[in-house]
């Protein structure tokens, strides 16, 4: 083999582990790439600033209730003893225990809902059952979903470190009502009605117990 040709496999050979070895340490690309901008030319798209600047207006909160209310206050009150404290996950949690305490109620299955219950509340509940079962009455009742929620208020004691968060919901749900022989007597099984409910849930901020509990109820 004459030399010119065997420095030509040579330099190949070199080629060849050079650009194996850029793609083991590189990686290969794929998809779609945007194109490079031309020199001279300026991006000028807005750029979003991931910095958090200590102080600034916290969204957790101001997404909910207006910025410097007394509702806003008490929340960031609330983080300040309680920092893992999330108002969004919070409404979540409120959305899910509307529908558990409502149907609860409306069914008169009390037992379950009960550890979410205050003592005045479950009280109130468990009278309004009674009173239901006495008349021989029986509720059926199917939800169909929160249409709306929103925060009604807020308030945090200092001295206590306990916060409570009034929450407005507006639910639907079919209601019928049921006399001794199973005849419908109010509402109806198919017939979907709006349902308003102001519900005040409360806690002691910074507690290992995480629950709220229900601790007042009106319209």
């Amino acid at each position: 083999m004459n030399s010119p040709l065997l420095q030509l496999l040579v330099l190949a050979g070199i080629a060849v582990f050079l650009i194996l070895r850029l793609k083991s340490v590189l990686g290969t690309r794929e998809g779609f790439e945007k194109p490079p901008m031309p020199r001279g030319v300026e991006d000028d798209r807005p750029r979003r600033d991931f910095e958090v600047i200590d102080g600034g207006p916290d969204h957790d909160i101001e997404d909910h209730v207006d910025a410097g209310s007394s509702e806003a206050a008490a929340l960031a009150d609330m983080k300040r003893v309680e920092p893992s404290f999330s108002l969004s996950e919070f409404m979540q949690g409120a959305r899910g225990a509307y529908e558990m305490i409502l149907m609860g109620f409306e069914r008169g299955d009390l037992a379950d809902i009960k550890p979410f219950l205050s003592e005045e509340v479950y009280e109130t509940f468990a009278e309004v059952v009674e009173a239901r079962e006495a008349q021989g009455l029986t509720i059926e009742a199917e939800f169909i979903g929160v249409r709306e929620l929103s925060v009604y208020d807020a308030t945090f004691d200092a001295d206590a470190n306990y916060g409570e968060i009034t929450m407005k919901f507006i639910g639907e749900l079919t209601v019928a009502v049921r006399d001794s022989a199973g005849e419908i007597i109010e509402g109806s099984t198919t017939s979907i009605k709006k349902q308003k409910d102001i519900w005040t849930f409360g806690r002691n901020m910074g507690s290992d117990d995480p629950n709220w509990l229900l601790v007042a109820t009106g319209e």
